[in-house]
This record gives structure tokens, C-alpha cells and sequence, in this order.
């Protein structure tokens, strides 16, 4: 599928309803490895922690090869390029929600654009979320998602890594496949990278399970959350710069600037893979 065939998904919406679910919530906080009564202090739902709910379950049958559900549906069906990743996002926390209130999501494509790599043909799809609870809008968010195909080497050369920062908190995580399973069973997250070693190393040429996008950006605001004890996250954005594997332990940074907080995981081996920023209030 190419060119103005893809531009067809732009502005294409859907809904979606969940109830905030106290349970989940603990079974989050307990994979984080971290006290729930320190994450939800107040009993809100925390930053980020709404990626546990709105989950799509299809029977088996309807399932793609690398687990997710079969292309096409609300996502452009973007079948010649096999590797899909969570590529960044960025959000906002206008309002909160509690366990037992009703959630209810507006999803729409904002936009779709086709580029050039190292490894050849990218299409990026950005999606727009806004979350509604019973005191109104509660979660903004712009999700990318890159596809992109199994020409070229999987993982760039890396040039030396950069210094780690000073000063703020780091925390060191050790990425077990219990960790990935457990996450990927709370997101309702089917995707193969995550937890089959056989496909992630043989079909997509991966050297290791890779640790999700979105459980990195979770850890990173439980961290800025720490780092301004009593203050709220109003926003965060974060990008996805290197595929982070299960070949080590990684490390969590967060440093403070005032109201913002710069953020970022590393690898076993220096290498910066997930940065972000959040906006305190």
C-alpha cells in the first residue's frame, strides 16, 4: 500500500470504552517492582498507566504473524513492511480518573507520511487519543507508530556512547522475560518481539527480546514522580532512538531542571534508547 492509498486513513476515528481498574493497577505497580501507594498516592491512575486498559482481544484466528492482530482495520494495512515500532509520543494530563470511573477514548489518525532510511521504505502513522473521565477530558495523546521492512541490519552500528548524566536518580532494571511477559499480558501486547526469542532472533533478526517502548516511558514517569515528590507530570513526550534488548541490565535516568525533568534509559553498554522530557506542575 502506497502513497495517496495510505493518505485514505487520515482522519479515520474510533471509540472505545474501559473502566479504571484498581486491579490492574496493583498488578502494574507490582511488575514495576514499586509500592502502588507510592505510585497512585492520591488513588489516581498514574501517567501513562491508562496503556493497561482499552485492550484489544481477537480470537486467534484474526491474529498477524508476529502476534499482533491481523493488518487493516483502523490502522492502515501497511502489509510489505513486517517491522512495526512504537516509535515516540507525547502527552498531557489535563484532568485525572480514579478506579471505577468510566473511561471513554476517541482515537483518530492525524496523519501518515512515507520517508527514506538506511534500511529502506518507512511509513510513521500518528495517532490522537483523547481520554474522557466523569470531570471531563483527562489524557491527551499523539502516538507514533513507524513500520518499517526486514532489508539491512536490524540494529544501527553504535557510535561511543555519551557520558551519563550528573546528578538526579537512576535506578538499574533488569529486563527478565518475566518482566517482559508481565507486561505485555497487562497491555493486552500480543507482539511476538517481546517475549518469543526464536521469532525476535530469526524473522526479524533481532540479537535479543526487546524491551517495550511504552514499559520504558512508564518506568522513566514513576522515576520523574520520584524525582518531585508531590508534584504532578501536566506533560510528557518521549522518543524511541535505539531498540533496548534483554541482553542486560539497563539504567533509568531523571534530572531535574526546575519544572522539567530530563529522562532516559540506557542500555548494558552506555547507549542512550529511550529519551524524555516531563513538564512538572
Amino acid at each position: 500500500m502506497h502513497g495517496e492509498t495510505l493518505k485514505s486513513w487520515v482522519g479515520r476515528t474510533e471509540t472505545a470504552e474501559d473502566v479504571v481498574d484498581g486491579a490492574r493497577m496493583a498488578a502494574l505497580a507490582a511488575t514495576l517492582d514499586r509500592p502502588l501507594a507510592e505510585c497512585a498516592p492520591d488513588g489516581a491512575l498514574p501517567p501513562l498507566w491508562h496503556w493497561t486498559h482499552f485492550q484489544v482481544w481477537v480470537p486467534a484466528s484474526a491474529l498477524g504473524p508476529d502476534g499482533h492482530p491481523r493488518r487493516g482495520g483502523f490502522l492502515p494495512p501497511v502489509h510489505d513492511l513486517p517491522r512495526r515500532m512504537f516509535a515516540g509520543g507525547r502527552l498531557g494530563f489535563p484532568g485525572r480518573v480514579f478506579p471505577g470511573e468510566r473511561m471513554l477514548r476517541t482515537s483518530t489518525i492525524t496523519s501518515i507520511s512515507e520517508k527514506s532510511g538506511s534500511t529502506g521504505r518507512l511509513v510513521f502513522v500518528t495517532v490522537r487519543h483523547l481520554i474522557e473521565g466523569p470531570r471531563g477530558l483527562a489524557i491527551e495523546e499523539e502516538h507514533d507508530i513507524v513500520y518499517r521492512g526486514l532489508a539491512g541490519a536490524a540494529v544501527k552500528e553504535a557510535l561511543p556512547p555519551p557520558l551519563p548524566p550528573e546528578g538526579g536518580l537512576a535506578r538499574t532494571v533488569v529486563p527478565d522475560p518475566v518482566l517482559l511477559f508481565r507486561y505485555s499480558a497487562l497491555t493486552g501486547n500480543g507482539h511476538r518481539i517481546h517475549y518469543d526469542r526464536r521469532y525476535v532472533t530469526e524473522v526479524e533478526g533481532y540479537p535479543g527480546l526487546i524491551v517495550h517502548g511504552p514499559l520504558q516511558a512508564t518506568l522513566l514517569a514513576d522515576l520523574a514522580s520520584q524525582l518531585a515528590p508531590g508534584r504532578r507530570i501536566a506533560r510528557f513526550s518521549f522518543r524511541a532512538v535505539r531498540p533496548l534488548f534483554d541482553l542486560g541490565p539497563f539504567t533509568l535516568h531523571a534530572v531535574r531542571d526546575g519544572d522539567r525533568a530530563r529522562l532516559e534509559t540506557r542500555d548494558s553498554c552506555g547507549h542512550p534508547c529511550l529519551l524524555a522530557e516531563a513538564t512538572l506542575s
